[in-house]
C-alpha cells in the first residue's frame, strides 16, 4: 500500500515527520493531496500528543471512494475541526451535528490523519468545496478560524442593526472584524494597545479602544454581541458596563480554567453567554461563500510544510508574534 507523510506530536512538544498507509478507500473517503494547511492555538495544545496535527487544511482530490457522489479528482476542497458525526440524533437533523454526542473532533479521532501532511483521507461529507477565486492559502484559516467567529454571528441571530464588540486582532479576531464588518454591523474592537488600531479600522472596525492600564472604557456605543477572541480571560469589570440589555458574550477561544463573570450585572442586565464551537456544514459552506463574495482574506505568514517549518511558525504563534494567522504550505508551492 502506498504511504504519505504526516507531522506528529510528542511527548517533548518536538515535531516529528512520521509515514502513514494509505488505506484502500471505502464508502465515500476522499484521498487528497495537501496543499495548504492553517495553525491554530489549538494545534499547540496537541503538540505534545502522539497524533497527526492540523485541522485547517485544504487539497486536491486525487481519488476517491465508491460512494462518492460529488467529488471527483482535481477538485479543490477544504476541511476543518469535525471529521464525521453519527447523521442520525436530533442534533445531526437539524444541522447542528457539532453538538452530536458520537462526533469526531480533533485531538480526539482520527489521530493518524491531519492537515500537517502531504495527503490525508476524510469523507466526503465533511469537506468543502473551496470558491474558484479564493486561493488555498487564504481559504486554509477560514476552516476553522473564519467558520468559529462567522458561525458564533451567523447562528445566534446579530442583525446588520447591531453592534459587535471583538475583543483581541489576532487570529480570530482579524477575521471576526472582517465578517462582522460585511454583514452590516457596527463593530468596535478592544485591543491591548494602539498599536494594531491602523489595521484594525482598515479592516472594517467603527470604533476601537486600547484596554491596557485603563480603568472603564467610555465607548459611544453600547455592545448587544461581543466575541472574545483572546485566550485569556478579559477583565470582565471593564466590559460589563458597555454592554446593552440582553447582550450576549461568546467565548471563541479555548482555554484552561472556569469562566468567572460578575453575578449581579449578569442577571439585572439579562446578559447570556453563549458556548459556541466551529460552525455546522451548513453555516461552513456560507461562510465560504460569504468570504469570497465580500473578499475577505486572513493576513497570513506562510512557513514550509517541513519539521522546522512547523516548529518555528509554532514558535512564532506561542510568542505572539504571529499576524495573524500561520499557514503551512508544501515546499514546491513557499
Amino acid at each position: 500500500m502506498p504511504s504519505f507523510t504526516v507531522f506528529k506530536g510528542s511527548n517533548d512538544g518536538s515535531i516529528q515527520k512520521s509515514s502513514t498507509t494509505r488505506p484502500d478507500l471505502k464508502d465515500d473517503q476522499v484521498f487528497l493531496r495537501v496543499t495548504s494547511s492553517g495553525l491554530c492555538g489549538t494545534d499547540l495544545h496537541y503538540r505534545h500528543a502522539d497524533m497527526a496535527l492540523g485541522h485547517e487544511g485544504c487539497g486536491v482530490v486525487e481519488s476517491v471512494g465508491p460512494t462518492v457522489k460529488h467529488l471527483k479528482a482535481g477538485d479543490r476542497v477544504g476541511w476543518g475541526y469535525q471529521h464525521d458525526s453519527c447523521g442520525r440524533c436530533d442534533q445531526c437533523l437539524k444541522g447542528m451535528e457539532t453538538y452530536c454526542a458520537e462526533r469526531a473532533m480533533y485531538g480526539y479521532a482520527d489521530l493518524d490523519q491531519g492537515s500537517f501532511a502531504s495527503h490525508a483521507v476524510w469523507r466526503e461529507a465533511f469537506l468543502f468545496k473551496i470558491p474558484d477565486d479564493m486561493s488555498d492559502v487564504d481559504a486554509a484559516p477560514l476552516m476553522c478560524g473564519g467558520a468559529t467567529v462567522f458561525g458564533a454571528l451567523a447562528i445566534y441571530g446579530v442583525q446588520p442593526t447591531d453592534t459587535v464588540g471583538v475583543i483581541g486582532v489576532g487570529g480570530l479576531g482579524h477575521l471576526a472584524i472582517q465578517f462582522a464588518a460585511k454583514m452590516g454591523c457596527d463593530v468596535v474592537v478592544f485591543s491591548g494597545t494602539d498599536s494594531k488600531k491602523e489595521e484594525a479600522m482598515k479592516l472594517g472596525a467603527t470604533h476601537f479602544y486600547a484596554t491596557k492600564g485603563a480603568k472603564e472604557i467610555k465607548s459611544e456605543k453600547k455592545i448587544d454581541h461581543l466575541l472574545v477572541t483572546t485566550s485569556a480571560q478579559p477583565d470582565w469589570s471593564l466590559y460589563f458596563p458597555v454592554l446593552a440589555p440582553s447582550a450576549t458574550i461568546y467565548p471563541l477561544s479555548v482555554a484552561d480554567g472556569d469562566l468567572t463573570v460578575p453575578y449581579m450585572p449578569l442577571i439585572s442586565n439579562g446578559l447570556r453567554i453563549q458556548g459556541s464551537v466551529v460552525a455546522p456544514r451548513g453555516i461552513h459552506k456560507k461562510m465560504l461563500e460569504f468570504a469570497a463574495r465580500h473578499n475577505i482574506k486572513p493576513i497570513v505568514m506562510k512557513y514550509p510544510m517541513t519539521v522546522e517549518g512547523i516548529e518555528e511558525a509554532m514558535k512564532t504563534l506561542d510568542e505572539g508574534g504571529m499576524r495573524y494567522r500561520g499557514v503551512l504550505v508544501p515546499e514546491q508551492q513557499s
